[in-house]
């Protein structure tokens, strides 16, 4: 009796351990899942922070660059129609006039670009805009693909066994990846106007 009661203890042994090692399995699989999914929500969460800097920052950047185009250009335009007049000029009196215009036309120019106030490098400023549009670009890019490489090893992680049937149980399906829309690969129009 006694060869019959090791046996049987030992099938009992056998079951509990097995039953630990599914419930494991089931706890493993679930945490691994809400792992997995928190990353990717995580994930895009990085990609919309990055396409709400991308949305604050343009408008900001085409405002200054704007102002300091349209200063620049005032500028410009106040020094070539001085410059103008002064050829223009019939007599003295209207020559000594434009002159004083073009002096005054010119000194505004020369103090704003000696004084660097304001700025009027607009060349530096569109290629700020630039670089900053490239970098946000790049950024939204780079928080992209992490994001679809996220969701692509949690719906692997959805997809296998044992962790499928685990997934199936506690409502875990699979996400989706971020992918570009038609008419994506066409350059955005960025207008000063």
């Amino acid at each position: 009796m006694k060869k019959g009661s090791i046996t049987l203890v030992s099938i009992l042994a056998i079951i509990l351990i097995l039953i630990i090692v599914i419930i494991s399995a089931f706890i493993s699989g679930y945490n691994g899942l809400t792992e997995k999914k928190t990353e990717v929500e995580s994930a895009m969460s990085s990609v919309k922070v990055y396409l709400q800097r991308r949305a604050d920052l343009i408008p900001n950047f085409v405002k200054t660059v704007k102002g300091y185009s349209d200063y620049e250009s005032k500028t410009y335009t106040a020094v070539t129609e001085a410059r103008a007049q002064v050829g223009k000029a019939g007599n003295v009196s209207e020559q000594s006039a434009a002159s004083e215009q073009l002096d005054k036309a010119i000194d505004v120019w020369v103090n704003a670009v000696t004084e660097n106030y304001p700025d009027l490098k607009a060349n530096s400023n569109y290629q700020a805009l630039l670089d900053e549009l490239e970098g946000s670009e790049n950024r939204i890019s780079t928080a992209r693909n992490d994001y679809n490489s996220k969701v692509e090893k949690y719906n692997k992680s959805v997809a296998v066994f044992p962790t499928n049937i685990v997934a199936s149980m506690f409502g875990f399906e699979k996400a989706e990846y971020f992918e570009i829309s038609e008419g994506a690969q066409e350059v955005p129009e960025v207008s000063f106007d």
